[in-house]
């Protein structure tokens, strides 16, 4: 699973997804300051999970129909420490919770998902 972490995902985190092996681009060390719209098509493209803390990942895509990256994981709790969205992730995965595929909600004591929509293929009509 490649992920992609948002800017808002905390360094600490991103290097301690990659200590654990994970495949983990950042934003905020690549192309800080890139509009919502440019992360999708970058995941999209790249086929790309997106860690974020920012909620309108899910109306850019279910209301406005922008690229469909390979899951969005939305991280909807305050961070106990900077690692803490690492962990939340590891674990995840450890429960095989699928993220691909998924629009994942996580809160504190909660996980929910919807599947997102499929990928259109250019040249599909």
């Amino acid at each position: 699973m490649l992920l992609l972490a948002n800017e808002n995902i905390p360094y600490s985190a991103t290097a301690w997804l990659r200590d654990a092996g994970y495949d983990v681009l950042a934003i905020g060390e690549t192309t800080p300051g890139i509009p919502d719209t440019a992360v999708l098509q970058q995941a999209a493209t790249e086929q790309r999970v997106i860690l974020t803390f920012d909620r309108d990942y899910g109306e850019l895509i279910f209301r406005f129909g922008l690229p469909v990256p390979a899951g969005i994981v939305y991280f909807r709790m305050p961070p106990t420490s900077p690692v803490a969205v690492a962990e939340r992730l590891v674990a995840l995965v450890a429960a095989a919770v699928p993220l691909v595929g998924m629009f994942t909600v996580v809160d504190t004591d909660h996980v929910r998902q919807r599947a997102l929509p499929s990928a259109t293929i250019a040249g599909d009509a």
